[in-house]
Formats: C-alpha cells, sequence, structure tokens
C-alpha cells in the first residue's frame, strides 16, 4: 500500500502520535488538578465562567501567533462556526449541571456512554464500521472504567436529562471537531483560532448568568486573593495546552479513538489520588479495574490498526456496462459477386 520496506512510514508516525496523546493526558491531568485545588480549596465554584476565561486567552494566544506570522490564514465558515459553537458551549452547561444534579456514579456512567454515541455517529455520517474485535476490545475498556469509577448510581429527572444533553452535544462536538478539520484543511491551532473566540465571547457573557442559576453566588462578589489569582492564570495556561491537544488528537485520530484511550487519564487521575492521598480507597475490584481497562485500551490499540478493524466503507453504485454501446469488431459483409 506504498509503504517503504520496513515499515518506516508507520514508525515514523508512532512517535507524533505518541507525543500528542502524552501532550494531552499531561495538560488534561493537569488542569483536572488545578481546577480541583481553585474549586474544592478556595470555593472558586464558577464552572462556566471559568471555560470563558480560558478560551479568551487561548483567542489571544492565537492571535498574538497570527499576527507574528506563525499561523497561515484559513477560513471557516460563519454557519459552521457557528454550530461548533453550539454544541460547545451547550456540552459545557450540560456537564456542570449533569456533575451537579447527578451522583458521581451516573455521572461517571453518562460520560462513558458517550463513547457508543460516537460510534453510531461515526456509522451514520462516515461510514465507519468496525471489526468484531475492536468492538469487543471497546466494551472491555468501558467495563474497566466503570469498575473503577461507579460506585453509588442514583437517578432523577433533572438529572438525567441534564446528562443526556451533556453526552450527546459532546458527542457532537467531538465529532464535528474532525468534521472540520478534513473539510476545510484546518489544523489545531488554526481550527482554535476561529472557535476559541465566540467561545470565550459567548461564555463570558452567559458565564455569570448560568453560574448564578448552578450555585446561587456570582462571580463578582467572589473574594479574590492573590493565590487564586495564582490559580486562574495556572489554569488558564494549561488550558491553552489541553484545548489544542483535544483538537491535535481528534484530528490525528478520530473522536472514538480520543475517548477509548483518553480513560487513559481516568485511569492515571485513580494512580496519582492514590499515590499522593493515601491509599484508603484502592482495593480489589478498583485494581481489577484499572488493569482490565488498560488491557482492553491495549487491545484497542491493537484491533483498530488491524486491516478492517475500523475502516471507511465507500458505498459506490457499481458500473454497469451497457453491452449493445460496445464497440464491437467491423463485420464483414458477404460479396454478393461470386
Amino acid at each position: 500500500m506504498g509503504a517503504a520496506p520496513g515499515g518506516k512510514p508507520a514508525e515514523s508516525k508512532v512517535v507524533p502520535d505518541a507525543a500528542a496523546w502524552v501532550f494531552n493526558v499531561v495538560t488534561s491531568v493537569g488542569i483536572i488538578m488545578v481546577n480541583k485545588a481553585l474549586m474544592g480549596t478556595h470555593g472558586f465554584g464558577f464552572v462556566t465562567t471559568l471555560p470563558g476565561i480560558h478560551f479568551a486567552t487561548t483567542a489571544l494566544v492565537a492571535l498574538i501567533l497570527k499576527s507574528l506570522g506563525y499561523l497561515e490564514p484559513s477560513y471557516l465558515p460563519l454557519p459552521e462556526l457557528m454550530k461548533y459553537v453550539i454544541f460547545a458551549n451547550i456540552s459545557v452547561v450540560g456537564m456542570n449541571a449533569s456533575l451537579m444534579w447527578n451522583s458521581v456514579g451516573f455521572y461517571q456512567i453518562s460520560k462513558l456512554s458517550m463513547v457508543p454515541v460516537l460510534c453510531m455517529l461515526e456509522v451514520l455520517f462516515d461510514n465507519i464500521r468496525y471489526s468484531r474485535g475492536t468492538k469487543l476490545s471497546i466494551i472491555v475498556v468501558l467495563v474497566g472504567v466503570a469498575i473503577c469509577t461507579v460506585t453509588d448510581v442514583s437517578l432523577n429527572t433533572k438529572g438525567l436529562i441534564s446528562a443526556t444533553v451533556a453526552v450527546s452535544s459532546t458527542a457532537f462536538q467531538q465529532h464535528y471537531i474532525h468534521h472540520l478539520q478534513n473539510k476545510y484543511s484546518l489544523s489545531a491551532f488554526n481550527l482554535l483560532g476561529h472557535t476559541a473566540p465566540a467561545q470565550a465571547a459567548s461564555l463570558l457573557l452567559l458565564g455569570p448568568f448560568v453560574d448564578l442559576w448552578l450555585t446561587n453566588n456570582r462571580v463578582d462578589t467572589y473574594r479574590y486573593n492573590n493565590v487564586v489569582m495564582f490559580f486562574i492564570a495556572l489554569s488558564c495556561v494549561i488550558a491553552i495546552g489541553t484545548n489544542l491537544s483535544q483538537f491535535i488528537c481528534i484530528g490525528r485520530f478520530t473522536a472514538v479513538s480520543f475517548q477509548v484511550l483518553g480513560h487513559m487519564k481516568t485511569i492515571l487521575v485513580l494512580t496519582l489520588g492514590f499515590i499522593l492521598f493515601g491509599r484508603e480507597s484502592l482495593n480489589v475490584h478498583v485494581a481489577f479495574g484499572m488493569i482490565l481497562a488498560i488491557v482492553g485500551m491495549i487491545w484497542y490499540n491493537h484491533a483498530s490498526s488491524r486491516p478492517g478493524g475500523k475502516e471507511c466503507q465507500d458505498y459506490r453504485e457499481p458500473v454497469q456496462v451497457d453491452i449493445e454501446q460496445v464497440d464491437q469488431p467491423p463485420q464483414v459483409k458477404p460479396d454478393g459477386k461470386n
């Protein structure tokens, strides 16, 4: 298939792919830890306004890079941008509302359900087909992460609605990232340059009102101090890498692969929690779930990379040859004369 002897193209792709995943894991885990300190220790619970500040910082960096000539001019139609921003902002609000109104167990189940939703979107819109091994490996990952994270599961109508909205909007958003990058040949930072200003403006405009509704607290009356400002600034810096690495990973792979292998971040956060904060929550079934999830991720990587493991099927009409129009050899007419 055009590969050089020794599989050099595949080997050369491994390094940037691994670098993209490491970049995403490090920044994602980092922002979780910083935001936990900011919200848990210092009580900064404005979970809609904070992403608005993140996107404003990202938009500023993209603008500076573009003015310095590091970003090439690119084009994204306004209707496409508006659709993406709607999905993305509903995802932010929906996830925050789901976390607030649901038990931790049901919240984790809702996040796990994002993988089958994304699989359905790829089957419907991208004609992707999965092998049996790929499907089974995804199930193993989801079961393993569920064993690790799902404890109490309580259900209520408001929580169910918010979880449904959160999962569907986030799935559409991540699928749309891959679609826009491929359709308009946009790099990760170019796409961020288009989407971040719009998301920042909308979230900063609506965020304080949404946060007031969610927390009964106003962002402008919060008591800021130097420590809180430091954590907000650190969160913004890490958020640039988190947003960029998400776009890079979804652009290089697919939204489904990003979600499946992204559960490694959950395992890493659990492991760091055990190391840093003690082993009281580490037990046999959690350890078993972690091992099962890691085995499933390795299996998924192997199964999806094999021929037929995950591929796009092009449905084309078969070419029918009209026999009557095919050039026939000239017929020799018999000479009437003997």
